[in-house]
């Protein structure tokens, strides 16, 4: 297995570098085999949104498509793969950021009974209430 940076996987997904981006491309979809995958680790994960989402002002639909495509790619595993699902799906329905949706699912994995937070945008999540 290889682990994967978030500046290769947002060169594979942006095609925006003349450079990088190819190299990221071979590596993903020649390099990479399903005896030895690339690793979505999940911080790489949660960048890759985030870069995406302020750097390239991708809309909603077409972050959660990259997402989508990465956890279909039978050359990638996914950390959290089913945790990642269910927060992609929140956001893709624009019930809350990936982000929050994802400390809620894992946290709902580890068996916490609830997520504290502040943040009034994740309180409108299942699972997060004000401390």
């Amino acid at each position: 297995m290889i682990g994967l940076d978030t500046n290769v996987l947002v060169r594979y997904l942006a095609e925006d570098d003349p450079q990088q981006s190819p190299k990221a491309a071979d590596i993903i979809e020649r390099r990479l085999t399903e005896d030895n995958p690339g690793f979505v680790g999940i911080v790489a994960m949660v960048e890759t949104v985030r870069v995406l989402d302020r750097a390239y002002g991708l809309d909603v639909r077409e972050i959660a498509a990259a997402i989508e495509r990465m956890l279909q790619a039978d050359t990638l595993v996914v950390e959290d793969e089913q945790e990642v699902f269910a927060a992609m799906i929140v956001f893709k329905e624009r019930q809350g950021s990936f982000a929050d949706a994802l400390i809620g699912a894992l946290g709902a994995r580890a068996g916490c009974s609830q997520t504290l937070t502040f943040d009034q945008r994740a309180l409108r999540l299942p699972g997060f209430e004000r401390p």
